[in-house]
């Protein structure tokens, strides 16, 4: 079902410099449309992102591809997701052959998304709390993936970064963020900026408080 739908995305984000095989190779076997409102469903292959409830969207296909790719993991990579959502993203890592663990801060959309995930069986560790401050229990990891807009960059996230790791974030208003690349090169940090995202924002205790 929707495989043509799923093609035609591949080869426009292809079209839009997403050249890494494994990302794309895992966006056409995710069935996106078993992660979005039924009322949503015929938009699913659409690049654009979309309302799940909560407060909360699907990002848009190609912001996923291109922060994935960002992140440069190979198999068997362990990675920290930010901002569980309905699923989508923590799906693509786990295809990608990652061991994923990720974190979504509302109780509901976590209990949703946990069944969703188990019935699709994508082992995947999920947790319920605050995103900010990141998952110290199973650190360091590869790569941490946010996918919620911060005012800076948590501390807490940089030092769960494995030795030549890379953390993507945006950063910036409320409204409108740069992705931030943050690669560890021992105990220092090289930071890379890629300009014009917008993402809800990371609410937490390093993020932005609660209104």
């Amino acid at each position: 079902m929707y495989e043509h739908e799923r093609e035609k995305l591949i080869n426009s984000l292809r079209k839009k410099n997403i050249t890494d095989k494994e990302v794309l190779k895992a966006m056409l076997k995710v069935h996106r449309h078993l992660f979005v409102p039924s009322a949503m469903i015929n938009h699913a292959y659409d690049d654009v992102p979309l309302p799940i409830g909560f407060d909360q969207t699907i990002s848009q296909p190609y912001t996923v591809a291109f922060m994935t790719q960002l992140l440069r993991l190979k198999d068997g990579c362990k990675v920290l997701e930010i901002g569980t959502g309905s699923g989508y993203q923590a799906a693509i890592l786990y295809e990608m052959g990652m061991k994923v663990f990720s974190i979504e801060r509302n109780f509901e959309l976590f209990n949703t998304t946990r069944k969703l995930l188990e019935a699709l069986e994508y082992r995947v560790a999920l947790k319920c709390g605050d995103g900010s401050i990141g998952w110290s229990e199973f650190a360091p990891y590869d790569g941490i993936i946010v996918t919620a807009g911060s005012p800076q960059i948590p501390k807490s996230l940089k030092k769960q970064l494995a030795e030549n790791g890379r953390l993507v974030i945006p950063v910036g208003d409320r409204f409108t963020q740069s992705l931030f690349i943050v690669t560890r090169e021992k105990d220092d940090f090289r930071i890379e900026e890629e300009p014009s995202f917008r993402f809800v924002p990371l609410i937490g205790r390093e993020g932005w408080k609660e209104r």
